[in-house]
């Protein structure tokens, strides 16, 4: 067994103030000679608990959270919250083996690509591979849901407070994406996840207000809404196929888990279980409440967005359409930082340098130069730009990727949330024999992701084969 690495507070615990005046250090710690520090001298992290929890709880909710109102229609509402907090609690273990793994990883330098160096070296690149492609395809869809959305915002707004039709360019889509572009940029380029807790607050207060408009208009209902249909505590349908792999994905935010349990204070495992179990619990609150009032509301007639349910002409709702343009437009950042890291290691996955751990052995150990190591301005500015230009233009272009992205998140969010952490701790795990119990449960975690990948594989595939008739749920 490889021993855990700890934090510690003593030596450094003023560097703290640093934290933003030093951005430009590296995203994965400042440089400093590994060999010769002591444990002791190891620099603590320099992010808060709230930020951490605000970061990863900010990942997981976006904008599919308004489907699960349709996903309590396909199952009946006790289904559809037990599928719901199921899904969460899997998720959770997801996440809770991969800060295991992460204590094992050196010090403040854990990633996917550093703890497959250890279990599965050879497949380490195509890990990180999987993983970019996967956070690269969510941010393309970020923005096309940005361009798609905002014009209607826009048009609301408009007929909301004044008589006057809205100007030709403010219809366009593509103007609000250039225009957008200029907040995400600066935002993207940030080094360290810690530095978009101010965004993942806004973006959090913005749910919040989402979630009020459900329980509001479900006490008081709006003028002009649809009349609701049967409520079922118990009645699967056929759309119940497609809305199951919505709560499953809905949690997935394993690719931010390890920059932060790099970057916050003191990662213990009991911290790192409180911020796990704080983002995840309170996004499946969110999907909870916003799934039962929501269905109470509209019953069998709830469509697959709750918030076009409500009238546009009220200003209520008009807002919180802009509170999903303010969600979606602060998660894009938080997709390009996994994506940046895990393609710098895709990039530099043969260079490695020899060191040695005073804490383990005196003796020469290979470690990967990239798991350890900083990345250069010249290269985080080459790889930023890429990711934006390329994402940018895909989103500028497409207005429907769909069928892509549906490939690309069903079989992503399967790799990094159920298989990969459960086979990196299995394997980790294989001669601790105090573990028994959960390495086993490990394998079974990554056998259940298996399971997923298989079968929305197949359903992707049936749908494009037999695409669904005009007008049912888009899944």
């Amino acid at each position: 067994m490889v021993n855990t690495y700890g934090a510690t507070t003593s030596s450094l615990a003023q560097a703290g103030d640093e934290e933003d005046a030093n951005e430009h250090t590296a995203f994965l710690g400042d440089d400093r000679d590994l060999v010769t520090a002591v444990k002791d001298d190891k620099p603590d992290g320099h992010a808060s608990m709230i930020s951490s929890i605000s970061n990863l709880a900010n990942t997981i909710i976006g904008s599919g959270m308004l489907t699960f109102p349709l996903a309590l229609a396909s199952a009946g509402i006790l289904p559809g919250m037990l599928t719901c907090v199921l899904s969460g609690s899997i998720a959770a273990f997801g996440l809770y083996l991969l800060s295991l793994c992460a204590a094992k990883a050196p010090h403040r330098r854990s990633s996917f690509f550093a703890v497959a160096q250890m279990t599965f070296p050879k497949a380490a690149v195509f890990f990180d591979a999987a993983i970019a492609t996967k956070c690269f395809g969510v941010s393309i869809s970020y923005l096309i849901i940005i361009k798609g959305l905002t014009p209607n915002v826009v048009s609301s707004l408009y007929h909301d407070l004044s008589d006057a039709e809205p100007p030709a360019w403010m219809l366009n889509g593509r103007n609000w994406l250039s225009i957008f572009m200029i907040i995400l940029i600066p935002l993207a380029f940030l080094r360290r996840l810690n530095s978009l807790r101010h965004t993942s607050y806004v973006a959090l207060f913005s749910v919040v207000y989402l979630l009020i408009i459900v329980v509001k208009c479900y006490f008081w209902p709006l003028d002009d809404m649809p009349p609701a249909g049967k409520i079922r505590l118990v009645h699967f349908t056929p759309n119940f196929v497609s809305t199951f792999p919505v709560q499953v994905f809905a949690f997935t935010c394993a690719q931010n888990l390890f920059p932060i349990y790099n970057e916050v204070k003191s990662n213990t495992q009991p911290r790192m279980n409180i911020i796990i179990g704080s983002a995840i619990g309170s996004a499946t609150l969110t999907y909870e409440v916003i799934a039962v009032f929501g269905y109470l509301t509209f019953g069998t007639n709830v469509g697959a967005n709750i918030i076009a349910m409500y009238p546009p002409n009220s200003l209520f709702v008009a807002i919180g359409q802009v509170a999903i343009v303010i969600l979606v437009l602060f998660s894009y950042p938080l997709q390009v930082h996994p994506c940046r890291n895990c393609l710098d290691k895709v990039f530099h996955a043969g260079e490695s340098v020899k060191q040695a751990d005073n804490e383990e052995t005196a003796s020469e150990v290979e470690v990967d130069d990239h798991s350890i190591g900083d990345m250069s301005h010249t290269k985080h500015t080459i790889l930023t730009l890429a990711i934006i230009a390329s994402t940018f233009t895909i989103a500028y272009i497409v207005d429907d990727l769909k069928i892509v992205l549906s490939f690309v998140g069903s079989t992503g969010s399967t790799t990094i949330s159920f298989i990969l952490p459960g086979l990196l701790y299995w394997k980790l795990s294989r001669g601790d024999h105090g573990s028994k119990i959960l390495n086993r449960a490990a394998l079974a975690l990554a056998a259940y992701g298996v399971c997923i990948f298989v079968f929305c594989l197949g359903f992707n595939i049936y749908q494009l084969v037999y695409p669904p008739a005009s007008g049912s749920p888009a899944h």
